[in-house]
């Protein structure tokens, strides 16, 4: 039985049972800070099972993309070497919210697999939670297993808990009989069960979890007022039961791209071999690589895109280790897509990006790893020993994305050790930063203590009405208040008009006014599908009827800047090509900032031409329209979605006809001509492969119009010419320009010739030691220093003493060779000397020093004694 008809078969099920079949989710949470990845089937429900959210249904089934490449569940480095550990993977499941519990799930479970999938019973078993009887009745009674088929394990094995805190409860597991066929189906004790399950002789093929209590901060179990199911079945296990296979990798989700990859290397593949895992290991990053870019992950060197970076560059590697020193990831990548794009269109929508993308990191890294290589020769060079330090170790590691394996693999070719101690300090150091980066950005943060104490108004029990897309104020009620720990009043009003920060668009500020108080309202916060209004309150607060006003200025503001991100996305695509996808945006009242994938740096053409179709667009005065549709039908008719964004089954759709389509909750004007004006105000790079444009609109860009007139009067008047003028002006101010460079710099090297060699000839000899004095007209210091620099040059042995005394400003400008400095003679010390008998001082360098003049008419006196100087000096310098 084919992967693509089990995952059918298993959806199907359990649509006949009432489920509502979900499409699975983003890799990447897009409302839960907590994750890295999806890595579960319940992350997408998490908000249901923890109360802060309530579905339109009580129970669903999905086939939910997963990955487990980083953070706290992390099977990186086991991929391609065991049978079943992977990057990516699919997970089944099933999902009651305070609809079916313990019996149902059980009996789903048993149907599915040996009815629907003619599992035989003989080769399944069961675990349970040592302390649920229930659940072990309910095994003995729907399935008739055998009672010594079903074994009590401790909370290690059979208890799942979301947090330390919270919904908890017991699990049950359903595992497979890979035993040899003469021992398959005997009875064994729970202590062989344990060890042979070890040793992967039994398969766990699906937990089922029974979410039925609330576990307090004191460690407390409470029973869960509405219990759940939570149940998860890897797609690829069942495959290579139902396939009759022994390792995940041999089944059909695998073998063409192996297939693939074989064909690219060129090195033949079998499976207990060094290269077995090598090609294993393409295969599974591949399917990674492709699912991450496709849900918007970008190859980056910190969080979401350096976990990614990591499955690229390990899988580099080992095309490396099978000899192969081009692109080859790549090749997978499209095997990949070819594979599974019909059951996920993003892999064959996104096919350019993913391909090109993939392709230029594994160029770059091919690059890198030539130069880490390099580094590996110094550290442990061919017929030498010893012990490779950790730091260094790390460095392979972190810097140029060595692999631990492939440094210990180079060091025991060469016959070296490794410092695996010092390593592992390293990366422990390096751990705890990416703690504290990840705590920063607020990932691993648990459910905000915002949702919780809040108090109801009697007799108000409506829903709240969101009338952000229709209103800026409201005559309504309060729904619930909380008092925050800050003194601040957070309210949830029936009508609301205020927006909350979502998809970039930053939240309003405005007021709330009641009988006898006011409150001004300076953050929105989402909460319980609801959204919050937060604010310092004035008078005496008494919950009642209310007056809610949004700040209009800003909030128009902010409505041109994001229908002109609309309308910039849609003029990318058209100039730069269909691989542009938007990576990030800011929509604030004063400025919008895009982040988009594109491989390079615009040129000025682009640049401008984009401008001019954005505001093309926006004279036009399109009408700017939003319909609610089915998620379905809104991606059919080709809106653009954000990669990372959670979709519910009915979606808003925003569209400028027949210029731009896209997903967005944001609110917008209503007709393109209100934007008035859009401008560029830059384009720069973010990260490899993405970039950036900051832009304004409306009255911003003409305060910014206006700006730039004045500049432009100012500098016309700064340079006394007329406007239309300037730029000839600024032309011939730089010609100017250089031609004074010119003469200076001829002035520098003009004294090179017959100047130099009359002064070398005027030189005197002190032991060998050659003293020049010269006073006249040598220009500015500039020119001195240069004439020094030439008579340094040829010198051979000496010092020079110039003085500038007839055209410049009086100066003295000495210079000293190499060998007298080592002498301990230096020119800094000499020009003290010469400028004190000048009434002037100065200081420099041990080669070249300068010094104003005091007085004029004293500078040949000093210039005699500049001999006498030398000698002096010299006398008391070493031979």
């Amino acid at each position: 039985m084919r992967a693509d008809e089990i995952r059918s078969r298993f959806l199907d099920y359990f649509a006949h049972q009432g489920h509502a079949v979900r499409p699975s989710s983003s890799l990447v949470p897009g409302d839960d800070p907590t994750l890295l990845f999806t890595n579960a089937g319940m992350v997408q429900f998490k908000k249901v099972f923890l109360g802060m959210e309530e579905a339109p249904f009580t129970r669903a089934a999905t086939s939910q993309k997963c990955v487990r490449a980083g953070g706290k569940h992390n099977d990186l480095e086991a991929v391609g070497v065991t049978a079943r550990h992977h990057t990516f993977f699919e997970m089944l499941g099933n999902f009651s919210f305070g609809d079916y519990f313990k019996r149902d799930a059980i009996r789903f479970a048993w149907e599915l697999l040996t009815e629907e999938f003619g599992i035989p019973r003989e080769r399944l078993w069961v675990t349970v939670h040592h302390t649920d009887d229930e659940a072990r009745q309910l095994w003995l009674e729907i399935a008739d297993i055998s009672p010594e088929r079903v074994f009590g394990l401790g909370d290690k094995d059979n208890f799942w808990q979301m947090a330390d805190t919270g919904p908890c409860g017991p699990c049950s597991e359903i595992h497979f009989d890979l035993r040899p066929e003469g021992r398959r189906g005997t009875e064994v004790s729970r202590e062989e069960f344990e060890e042979l399950g070890e040793k992967g002789e039994f398969l766990e093929i699906w937990n089922l979890v029974f979410m039925q209590f609330d576990r307090d901060a004191d460690g407390e179990l409470h029973p869960l007022p509405a219990p759940c199911v939570d149940t998860g079945m890897g797609l690829e296990r069942l495959a290579s039961v139902l396939q009759g296979v022994d390792a995940n990798y041999k089944t059909d989700l695998f073998t063409n791209v192996i297939a693939r990859a074989v064909e690219v290397v060129g090195v033949p593949y079998e499976y207990d071999t060094p290269q077995g895992v090598s090609y294993r290991v393409l295969a599974d990053h591949g399917r990674a690589t492709a699912f991450l870019l496709a849900d918007g992950v970008f190859p980056s060197n910190e969080g979401r895109g350096y976990v990614l970076r990591r499955i690229l560059r390990r899988a580099v590697r080992h095309a490396y280790l099978l000899g192969r020193r081009a692109p080859t990831l790549v090749e997978v990548v499209e095997a990949v897509i070819d594979r599974m794009g019909v059951t996920f269109p993003e892999l064959l929508g996104r096919r350019e990006y993913i391909v090109s993308n993939t392709r230029a990191e594994e160029e770059r890294f091919l690059a890198t790893i030539d130069a880490g290589i390099k580094l590996f020769d110094q550290l442990a060079p061919v017929g030498g020993s010893g012990t490779i330090a950790g730091a260094q170790v790390f460095k392979l590691y972190d810097t140029f994305g060595f692999p631990v394996d492939l440094t210990e693999l180079m060091a025991q070719e060469r016959g070296y050790a490794v410092d695996w101690e010092g390593f592992e300090r390293e990366l422990d150091a390096q751990r705890q930063r990416s703690r504290e980066d990840r705590k920063a950005a607020g990932i691993g943060v648990e459910a905000d203590a915002f949702a919780m104490g809040w108090e109801e108004v009697p007799g108000d029990t409506a829903d709240q009405d969101f009338a952000a897309y229709r209103a800026t104020a409201a005559q309504t009620d309060i729904l619930t208040f909380r008092r925050m720990e800050d003194g601040r009043m957070a309210l949830q009003l029936r009508e609301n008009p205020f927006y909350a920060e979502s998809g970039g668009q930053v939240s309003d500020r405005g007021h709330v006014r009641g009988d006898g108080w006011s409150m001004t309202v300076n953050e929105v916060r989402k909460v319980a599908g609801r959204v919050a209004v937060v604010g310092a309150v004035e008078g005496d607060f008494i919950p009642g009827p209310v007056t809610a006003e949004v700040d209009e200025p800003p909030r128009r503001d902010t409505e041109r800047n994001h229908t002109a991100t609309h309308l910039l996305h849609a003029a990318l695509r058209r100039v730069l090509g269909e691989h542009v996808h938007q990576r990030g945006s800011l929509v604030a009242p004063d400025r919008l900032r895009f982040d988009f994938t594109h491989g390079g740096p615009m040129t000025p053409d682009q640049v401008s031409t984009v401008e001019g179709m954005v505001n093309e667009a926006v004279w036009a005065n399109y009408d700017v329209c939003s319909n609610q549709m089915a998620y379905p039908d809104a991606i059919a008719r080709g809106a653009m979605a954000l990669f990372s964004e959670k979709y519910g089954d009915v979606v808003r759709v925003v569209e400028i006809p027949g210029v731009s389509m896209e997903l967005c909750g944001g609110t917008h004007v209503r007709t393109t001509g209100q934007i008035g004006l859009f401008r560029i105000l830059s384009e720069s790079g973010v990260a490899a492969g993405v970039r950036r444009i900051e832009a304004v609109t409306g009255r911003e860009a003409f305060e910014r119009v206006r700006r730039d007139e004045r500049t432009l009067r100012e500098a016309a008047s700064l340079l006394r010419t007329r406007e239309e003028n300037l730029l000839p002006r600024i032309q011939q101010v730089l010609e100017q320009g250089r031609d004074l460079q010119k003469q200076l710099e001829k002035a520098r090297t003009s004294g090179g010739g017959d100047v130099v060699s009359t002064l070398l000839a005027s030189a005197a000899s002190l032991d060998g030691v050659r003293v020049v004095t010269s006073s006249g007209a040598f220009g500015s210091v500039d020119e001195m220093k240069a004439l020094g620099d030439v008579l340094r040059e040829r010198l051979g042995s000496g010092v020079a003493v110039l003085a500038e005394t007839e055209g410049g400003k009086p100066m003295i400008v000495v210079v000293v060779t190499d060998d007298l400095i080592r002498r301990g003679i230096r020119a800094d010390a000499v020009v003290r000397e010469v400028a004190a008998l000048a009434g002037g001082k100065g200081g420099g360098k041990p080669h070249m020093a300068q010094a104003g003049v005091g007085d004029p008419s004293r500078v040949p006196g000093a210039m005699e004694k500049v001999r006498e100087i030398v000698e002096g000096l010299l006398a008391g310098a070493p031979a």
